[in-house]
């Protein structure tokens, strides 16, 4: 036998590890097994792992796809002994240790780590699904960009200004930074690259059923937040849910109609339909419960992370910190098991959370450290965004598009295409 052969023989032999997902906790499980003696497969249904935080970007235009997109294959091609499989998980067989796909043959394993993540969750509102437009994909993000842009060439063609509004519903951080980015291109944009149209004609309108944006931050920074929207322009509707949501207009709980010719779902996530599917215990929201070490109780060789798992006992926010840290965590402990080792539980480091509203303006809560807002903690975002960007050709082409839109007050709108 040659040497190459035996080489293949031999990493046959190795533990197969299974990792469903390329979001932040994937891609950080698969990195930390890298030098664990095991086979590693990465399955996730686009050959692409997405930088979900700067959605909104592609969406209002500052940002093509492809900016912060990264292949998967390129990301598993630096990792030996790892390999990709394109394919939506159907079914998971914990039993027999196998996974259904979509395509192709089922793939068995021997360790399981799930970190798909989770999806836009409608509340069971009437008409949210079907008229609403969420920002959880790159797919849904360009569909936002793609309505927007019709729409403004479609009023501008038509004079029809009637409902001209944009309703954003949800008052977290994705909510915020949408709503503001579309007031600072209605203000700023709009009058050079549509001047027949009458910017107050356009408004945007920010739902949110607390009494407040950006709950989780602190109250200074919320105030904060609230005060730099309407200065911009943005109608805040706080304490007020969401009845029902039409094609043209969104229905408030108190019977209150607002006309919207486009309405952004920028609020709740929960499991994927078939994670019922997989024989995993699940929680609120359709997480699946695990232990402290984030090990599934009834099947030890499951591990689980990111949005999709639930410690029990100690609940985690659904960020990309939490994210990060379990994915690490998870291919940690899964390399003590396969090194006879115990594992450990899992303990949040909280690094402190951030947002921001336009240009010039953001907000940031660091943890046992200072509250910052304005330009110090908008450069700050930025900075964090683009550090955090996987593959340097996406950090400089992220860096300049940025760049090109806040500091040389770029006067365009929307770019079209990838």
């Amino acid at each position: 036998m040659s040497a190459e052969a035996s080489a293949g023989a031999s990493t046959q032999q190795l533990p197969h590890v299974v990792v469903v997902g390329a979001g932040f906790a994937g891609l950080s499980a698969v990195r930390a097994l890298r030098r664990s003696p095991v086979r590693v497969t990465l399955i996730d249904r686009h050959s692409y792992s997405t930088f979900q935080p700067l959605l909104y970007q592609v969406a209002t235009g500052a940002l093509n796809p492809g900016d912060i997109t990264y292949g998967t294959r390129s990301f598993v091609a630096g990792i030996d002994g790892a390999t990709f499989r394109k394919g939506s998980v159907v079914e998971i067989d914990p039993e027999a240790k196998r996974i259904t796909l979509d395509v192709g043959d089922p793939v068995e394993y021997d360790y399981l780590i799930v970190s798909n993540g989770v999806t836009t969750n409608y509340f069971g509102v009437p008409g949210a699904k079907e008229n609403a437009y969420p920002i959880y994909t790159r797919a849904e993000a360009l569909a936002v960009r793609d309505r927007m842009t019709g729409y403004l060439d479609h009023i501008a063609a038509t004079g029809e200004t009637d409902g001209a509004s944009v309703v954003v519903v949800g008052g977290g951080a994705t909510g915020v930074e949408m709503a503001g980015t579309l007031a600072e291109l209605r203000n700023n944009v709009m009058p050079s690259r549509f001047p027949e149209l009458d910017p107050e004609h356009v408004r945007v309108i920010l739902v949110e059923m607390t009494d407040k944006v950006l709950a989780p931050f602190d109250p200074k920074l919320r105030e904060y937040a609230a005060a730099q929207l309407r200065a911009r322009g943005v109608e805040l509707r706080l304490g007020a849910t969401v009845a029902e949501v039409k094609r043209d207009r969104v229905v408030l709980g108190d019977g209150t109609e607002i006309p919207a010719q486009m309405t952004i779902w920028a609020t709740g996530v929960a499991a994927h339909e078939n994670v019922r599917n997989w024989g995993l215990k699940q929680g609120r929201g359709g997480r699946v419960v695990v232990d402290g070490d984030l090990r599934v109780p009834e099947h030890p060789e499951i591990f689980v992370a990111g949005d999709i798992g639930v410690i029990e006992d100690d609940p985690l926010p659904q960020l990309a910190q939490p994210a990060l840290q379990t994915g690490g965590l998870a291919g940690k402990n899964l390399a003590r098991v396969v090194a006879g080792e115990p594992t450990k539980r899992f303990r949040y480091r909280d690094k402190g959370t951030m947002a921001t509203i336009a240009k010039g303006s953001a907000v940031v809560e660091i943890a046992h450290g200072p509250k910052l807002t304005g330009v110090i903690a908008w450069l700050m975002w930025m900075f964090v965004h683009i550090f955090a960007l996987l593959g340097n050709r996406n950090r400089i082409m992220v860096s300049l598009a940025l760049a090109f839109r806040y500091l040389a007050n770029r006067r365009t709108v929307l770019v079209v295409g990838d």
